[in-house]
């Protein structure tokens, strides 16, 4: 596998590099980087047998994964060693996010209809876990979490009676109570967002919210200024149309501009079109102009870059220089989600145990 990023994202990923350049070829070289260049360096988890599509990156040393089987893993050291500290009570059950404030505060949601829904918060790095909420609807599937700041968030369910259902906190996910539905528009017929990397529902700033959707005649992403009051939906040109496809993953580096991906996941699926991009909040959006090459279901922006983001997916990663119009492959590995943190490193997890972090 090929554990190869640029030089020059090297130098865009920690803010250094010409915003909008164009990374050029770049020699192979026997270590499995190119020239100069960062590298996914793969971590042993010591799972498996586990699937992490949930992710949460604090910072070069702190991260934590989420999993198949109520699997919740914590290193503090880089990745040179991992921490079981799944919830007791999560056993069995499918844990697609996780949301870290810091080494020791972490919210994560089990994903499933009914009472598989749940979400659980800890408070001492997971030696410990309080369950802070569990679906009582079966109409109801939660996919997503994601936070505004340490005390406010927002939960996302599946149309529950024709509506996306929003859960709100206002205490750090300590406590959690169901949004009022009228501002949120009507679903489309099969719409569904899609627990794949955990990125159906992204923040930026203090107020603005993003939700992804497919499986609907369109692949829309939903937006709201006031924290999930309200929303208003935009169709994307990530093909729909069936369950299997829609946009699966976003990232706003700012209020205005983002960027979506997804595609179709079956693997035996062709998947045109699979990432969009916007410059005025998701009101509209445009198709890349070259790739992603196939179904992508995670995407971060790179730190203290405004035009250089990673896209990641089960046949391999993709960088794009110029803020998501054109994108190129850079590594084969298979990873489901991607994150990046202000000290300017990036994560990465998937199937089979996988892990790594993004380093020069």
């Amino acid at each position: 596998m090929g554990l190869v990023v640029t030089a020059l994202l090297g130098a865009l990923a920690w803010g250094t590099g010409p915003a909008g350049a164009t990374v050029p070829p770049a020699a192979d070289r026997s270590d499995g980087r190119f020239a100069g260049g960062p590298a996914w360096h793969p971590t042993d988890t010591g799972r498996t047998d586990v699937r992490f599509r949930g992710l949460a990156a604090v910072d070069r040393s702190a991260a934590w994964l989420a999993g198949t089987s109520g699997i919740v893993l914590r290193t503090s050291d880089g990745g040179r060693h991992w921490h079981d500290v799944s919830p007791p009570a999560a056993a069995g059950l499918e844990l697609r996010d996780i949301e870290a404030f810091d080494a020791r505060r972490a919210v994560v949601l089990a994903i499933g209809e009914g009472d598989a829904s749940r979400i659980l918060r800890t408070d001492d790095g997971g030696a410990t876990w309080t369950e802070s909420f569990r679906n009582t609807d079966p109409k109801a599937f939660y996919d997503c979490v994601a936070f505004f700041d340490p005390r406010h968030g927002l939960a996302m369910s599946d149309p529950v009676d024709g509506r996306f259902r929003i859960l709100s906190t206002r205490d750090g996910g300590r406590s959690w109570s169901v949004l009022p539905s009228a501002g949120m528009p009507p679903a489309q017929s099969g719409e569904a967002g899609f627990a794949a990397s955990g990125q159906c529902l992204v923040t930026s700033g203090p107020k603005d919210v993003w939700l992804a959707t497919g499986g609907g005649a369109s692949a829309r992403v939903l937006h709201s200024a006031d924290r999930g009051r309200t929303w208003t939906a935009s169709a994307t040109t990530v093909p729909a149309g069936d369950p299997a496809r829609g946009v699966f993953g976003l990232a706003f580096r700012d209020r205005t501009h983002g960027i979506a991906v997804g595609g179709d996941y079956r693997a035996d699926q062709p998947s045109p079109r699979a990432a969009a991009v916007t410059g005025d909040a998701g009101r509209t959006w445009a198709p890349a102009a070259a790739g992603p090459p196939a179904y992508r279901s995670g995407v971060a922006w790179l730190p203290h870059s405004r035009s250089a983001a990673l896209a990641v997916g089960p046949t391999g990663t993709d960088l794009t220089t110029d803020g998501g119009r054109t994108w190129r492959t850079v590594d084969t590995g298979s990873y489901d989600t991607v994150n990046c943190t202000p000290d300017g490193t990036c994560w990465a997890s998937g199937e089979k145990g996988r892990a790594a972090r993004l380093a020069r």
